[in-house]
């Protein structure tokens, strides 16, 4: 890629093609993304993407993907490496920022940035830990874990509802099918306790989201995702742990996981709450 001029920037919603660029930028980053991730991503909010251009080069890129009127998710704040200084991604953000209107905004703030989005009236709410490492295997099938699909989308999208900030089926429907993605679910007695999602990334495969009940619940379909993650190739996992719920670092610590770094959950207003003692992973940094 040739490298642009000083010529004014110009911020455009981005194409689903377009984003694969981004998402190369953002496994330069040491991000991790998930390798079908954009398919799910643009199902949710498909205006929510922008793409800098500086003579006709993209530069710059931000996603301020909406739920609902009330809600909107910030992430994929990227200036290429070599232009950053010069203020194409204030522009950047501004334009991705005018898409939520008058939503509250929310973001996973790297510790580099957290001063600069408290300048953007951002205020912390919680730090989240990427726990890192192989979980052992079980040794047969985990008891009361099943296939996503074999459960009701209903009961899954309201169990999703209790543990985010706004509805999103359209995320939900694609995240749960997407090529790729392994999602399971926990029943006890006809009541679904749980459900989860892996998927295979530049590196290790990521967990998210992890929801649960409560420990055993998280820690069965935890083990379980990890043997679907081998399915894939993939030895190690990830999961990015809310501080807000102690019992997913305990698990993550005694499945062996270690934390590799931290960002921190910030907002620009107060939003819905959420069942915190069920969030045992977030679903993506993402998009939240």
């Amino acid at each position: 890629m040739t490298s642009p001029s000083s010529g004014p920037i110009t911020v455009a919603p981005a194409s689903r093609a377009e984003w694969e660029l981004v998402q190369g930028w953002a496994a330069e980053e040491g991000w991790n993304p998930g390798r079908a991730d954009g398919d799910a991503f643009f199902a949710q909010d498909p205006d929510g993407f922008f793409l800098g251009r500086v003579d006709g080069e993209p530069v710059s890129a931000v996603s301020v993907v909406t739920y609902g009127d009330a809600y909107a998710f910030l992430g994929f704040y990227l200036v290429r490496p070599e232009l950053r200084g010069r203020g194409l991604g204030l522009a950047t953000w501004r334009a991705g920022l005018a898409h939520a209107g008058g939503r509250a905004v929310g973001l996973d703030g790297v510790p580099a940035q957290q001063d600069n989005y408290r300048r953007s009236g951002f205020t912390t709410a919680y730090r989240t830990a990427r726990y890192v490492g192989e979980v052992p295997v079980p040794e047969g099938p985990v008891a009361g874990v099943v296939p996503a699909a074999r459960v009701d989308p209903a009961l899954l999208a309201a169990y999703d509802s209790a543990c985010h900030h706004a509805e999103r089926p359209r995320f939900l429907a694609a995240w749960l099918t997407t090529p790729g993605h392994r999602a399971l679910a926990r029943v006890v007695d006809g009541r679904v306790t749980g459900y989860g999602v892996v998927r295979p990334c530049q590196d290790e495969a990521r967990v998210g989201p992890l929801f649960a009940d409560g420990p055993a619940d998280a820690a069965a379909l935890l083990d379980a995702l990890a043997e679907e993650a081998r399915g894939f190739g993939a030895r190690s996992i990830a999961v990015d742990m809310p501080e807000t719920n102690p019992a997913a670092a305990r698990l993550a610590e005694d499945r062996g996981l270690t934390p590799t770094f931290e960002t921190a959950r910030m907002y620009t207003a107060p939003v819905r709450p959420v069942a915190v003692d069920r969030v045992f992973g977030v679903t993506t940094l993402e998009l939240g």
